[in-house]
């Protein structure tokens, strides 16, 4: 999982806190978070700390609302760097969260409240 990163530090316990409910979800998975920047667990330290633990596939998954630049060109940019230093590792790229109605869900029931 990766999300953008923010100087405000405490938005990593946010984040913590998402990646504890994702595995909750899909325990039997390897999952590392990362931050495209403004954290020392960047990308680049996410690959290492999976491929360590023997993981030869691994997809990115953008904790990111919107298909911008960091999505289209930022984060790839860095998987590449990421493969020529682990050449026995593929990478993917999944989607954002984007237009999901579970996403609308939940602002509908912000609004309520």
């Amino acid at each position: 999982m990766i999300a953008h990163g923010s100087r405000a530090k405490e938005t990593e316990a946010t984040m913590d806190s998402i990646l504890a409910m994702v595995k909750a979800e899909l325990p039997d998975t390897i999952i590392e978070q990362a931050y495209m920047e403004f954290s020392e667990q960047n990308v680049q330290k996410g690959v290492a700390a999976l491929a360590e633990r023997g993981v030869t596939e691994i997809k990115v998954v953008p904790y990111f609302l919107f298909m911008g630049i960091h999505l289209k060109q930022d984060i790839p940019e860095m998987v590449e760097e990421c493969l020529a230093k682990y050449p026995g590792v593929s990478i993917t790229m999944g989607e954002n969260l984007g237009a999901d109605k579970r996403l609308a869900e939940i602002l509908a029931d912000r609004i309520r409240d």
